[in-house]
């Protein structure tokens, strides 16, 4: 056998020797079945012989393949957990997450104590981002805006998002029942990322004689649901990530219909994370919290 046999390789012929699946492995080590895949094979090439007998569906352990697993797997799991134990005794883990600003503002950070108080071992650095800008350095994680699956070897699909129109107590009450009056007389804000998300709403609403007033296009979706509270006009603002500011009757809902989309967010994965262990606690725990918000 030439050269060392990298720990990674030995860990995900261990999880795909116990599933006698790839992709089921990839799930467990949160890496891509092609991912696992590749692994093997350069495990088997340095070995010099053949762990799997692979099917059209299916893949299993060849002779030698269980003789090696029943060998190595009591090593690789003692490893692990002595590594597991060095690491979390000496020093805390790190990992760094990158989101567009008005998630982290409005969904991520007041969930921080939750996480906090759960993993006390594993810090968390976040970088905020504007829509339409880059990260200014790659991190171990990103969640994303997108109306297309992200190209990327790992992603994690968290929920969609719909636009309603909203705006505050005061345009609430003097317009609530004067139908679609309000939208010809008050100006309408939005994102400049979704120009034509009004008239898209107005059609799709099937309102007659849409012809606005003013449309105010601001850069940030934390502007746009400051002018609407603010009383500017009335808003198209994204949910479920603006629940709190419903809740804390900042906004109102002023119409029912609501701006279907194609964009959902996406919690992107980095696959050569030094710290799997971490990383899949992290990424169990936003899948977690976020999970009844589709």
């Amino acid at each position: 056998m030439a050269g060392l046999v990298p720990i990674r390789g030995l860990r995900s012929f261990c999880i795909a020797a116990q599933c006698l699946s790839f992709k089921k492995a990839a799930a467990r080590l949160y890496l891509t079945p092609s991912a696992v895949s590749h692994q093997v094979k350069q495990l088997e090439e340095q070995l010099g012989f053949a762990l799997f007998e692979r099917k059209t569906r299916s893949i299993e352990l060849t002779q030698v393949g269980k003789q090696f697993y029943k060998s190595v797997w009591p090593i690789v799991s003692e490893l692990e957990s002595t590594i597991s134990e060095f690491t979390q005794s000496k020093e805390n883990i790190t990992l760094t997450i990158s989101m567009p600003e008005f998630f982290a503002s409005e969904l991520f950070v007041p969930r921080l104590n939750e996480w906090a108080e759960l993993h006390t071992e594993i810090n968390l650095q976040l970088e905020t981002v504007k829509p339409g800008q880059l990260p200014s350095k790659p991190s171990d994680l990103s969640v994303v805006l997108s109306n297309g699956i992200p190209v990327a070897s790992v992603v994690h699909d968290l929920f969609p998002l719909r636009y309603v129109p909203a705006c505050n107590q005061a345009i609430a009450e003097k317009w609530d029942k004067r139908g679609n009056e309000a939208l010809n007389s008050v100006p309408l804000i939005l994102h400049e990322a979704r120009p034509w998300a009004w008239h898209q709403w107005a059609d799709r609403a099937m309102i007659d004689n849409f012809d606005p007033r003013q449309i105010i296009q601001l850069d940030s979706m934390f502007a746009v649901a400051r002018a609407a509270q603010k009383g500017m006009g009335i808003a198209l603002i994204p949910m479920p990530i603006s629940t709190s500011w419903f809740e804390d009757e900042l906004l109102f809902k002023l119409f029912d219909h609501e701006l279907e989309t194609n964009d959902r967010y996406f919690l992107v994965q980095n696959e050569d994370v030094q710290h799997q262990h971490a990383l899949a606690t992290f990424v169990n725990w936003v899948k977690k919290t976020y999970e009844n918000y589709g």
